[in-house]
């Protein structure tokens, strides 16, 4: 067994024994052993698989920057003038508009990347010091064999690396842009419990441009959830390593989900300065939202839908239903007629320009300029168009359920006894 504060230490040493290793069986081949090695490691179910991935990209930037002046300090001038031509600017562009786009491509294929996401990755993502490392190496060994031409590889290498580094980093913002895939500073949304309620919901946002992630301690729950293309994090709310978590840098909201009280109230005080800057909700019981002391505009959906409700709700309409929206008045119908029947239960309000505002339990608050062309989506039954004509006013006719007995701090899957069997 490896002690905890050597993990890093033994990962590394493991690393450049692959590479002297297999440098001593076949001449230059210790990269790509250890680029194999790295590519079994990460599909590996290492239990500290996440502190590996941390120290490799803080090793990652220290290397690389100083591969870079290394590999550059061997260049001079005069040899960047030898490729100071069209036919280096030709070079340049074909590798950079079809070369790159192709290799990526072909190798995101069945990875379920949209279109214009391949494409921005083809724009920023290859960094090319593979490509210079080599070149450097075989330029230098061509060239003392006197093959000609052999001396314009390296600073070829270099000119292509160092445009691409350029046009690249002064046109990623912009580029996003254009093709779609900028996301909005802390627009994602992070969902703790991963029922199946919670994944409902998470494909739905997921389906309209929204970054969202789900967290939970259940296996079972995560693995559905993944099954769904769901990015999803099998990890507890007590963990300190949520906090840093590299998956949730975008979230500007949270709604905590889970079937225990107290675990959405601690999710609640714990994250909503780190993943709620925008907003913080969480279930909350009938008797809370009479309570006082309890935020009214901190629950979510309605005051009368629960976790048990929402996943019966889930169970008998395992899809998120749109209905459009002519006026504020529709709008408040819609939300009344929703608490009398148990089998409707309001998430959100979309708006004309496709923005999604998670509607809470308090409605009075909602922000929105007008309610026509909006959509009020929801879990449950299709309207009764019938009743929406209806002048008549709707009576709440929901049972307000006994209070259930406290549950015990830190049971995280309790949620999972009333969970689905699918």
């Amino acid at each position: 067994v490896i002690p905890h504060y050597l993990l890093n230490v033994f990962t590394l040493a493991a690393v450049l024994g692959v590479f002297v290793l297999s440098d001593l069986f076949a001449h230059e081949s210790g990269l790509l052993a250890v680029v194999v090695m790295g590519m079994v490691m990460g599909n590996m179910q290492l239990p500290n698989i996440k502190e590996l991935l941390y120290f490799k990209e803080s090793l990652s930037v220290l290397l690389i920057s100083i591969l870079f002046i290394l590999l550059s300090a061997n260049i001079e001038m005069n040899d960047l003038f030898l490729v100071y031509n069209w036919n280096a600017a030709i070079l340049f562009a074909v590798v950079v508009f079809i070369l790159r786009p192709i290799g990526v491509f072909i190798s995101a294929k069945g990875s379920g990347l949209k279109f214009n996401e391949k494409l921005f990755i083809s724009w920023v993502g290859p960094r090319g010091i593979v490509a210079a490392g080599i070149a450097s190496l075989f330029g230098l060994k061509l060239a003392s064999e006197g093959v000609t031409d052999a001396e314009y590889i390296t600073p070829l290498v270099f000119m292509i690396v160092l445009g691409t580094v350029l046009l690249n980093a002064t046109t990623a913002r912009l580029f996003a842009k254009l093709i779609g895939v900028f996301l909005r500073n802390s627009e994602g949304i992070v969902i703790i419990g991963a029922s199946k309620a919670s994944r409902i919901i998470g494909e739905y946002l997921m389906k309209n441009g929204r970054h969202v992630v789900l967290v939970d301690s259940n296996s079972s729950n995560i693995a559905k959830a993944k099954e769904r293309g769901l990015d999803a994090i099998e990890e507890s709310i007590y963990s300190d390593s949520l906090m840093n978590n590299i998956e949730l840098n975008d979230v500007g909201y949270l709604m905590a989900l889970t079937g225990n009280g107290d675990i959405n109230k601690y999710a609640l005080d714990r994250f909503k300065t780190v993943f709620g800057e925008n907003g913080s909700f969480r279930l909350i019981t009938p008797d809370e939202m009479k309570d006082s002391l309890t935020p009214p505009d901190s629950g979510l959906f309605s005051p009368t839908d629960d976790f048990i409700n929402l996943t019966e709700v889930a169970r008998s309409y395992p899809s998120m239903q749109e209905m459009e929206i002519d006026s504020e008045a529709t709008f408040k119908r819609l939300i009344k007629i929703s608490r009398a029947d148990d089998n409707i239960i309001p998430i959100f309000l979309k708006t004309q320009e496709d923005d999604l505002k998670i509607l809470k339990a308090d409605i009075s608050e909602l922000e929105v300029e007008s309610f026509e062309g909006c959509k009020l989506v929801y879990m449950g039954k299709p309207f009764d168009v019938e009743e929406l004509e209806d002048d008549e006013p709707v009576v709440e006719k929901k049972p307000t359920p006994e209070p259930d007995p406290e549950p015990t701090p830190k049971s995280e899957t309790e949620e999972s006894k009333i969970e689905d069997k699918e």
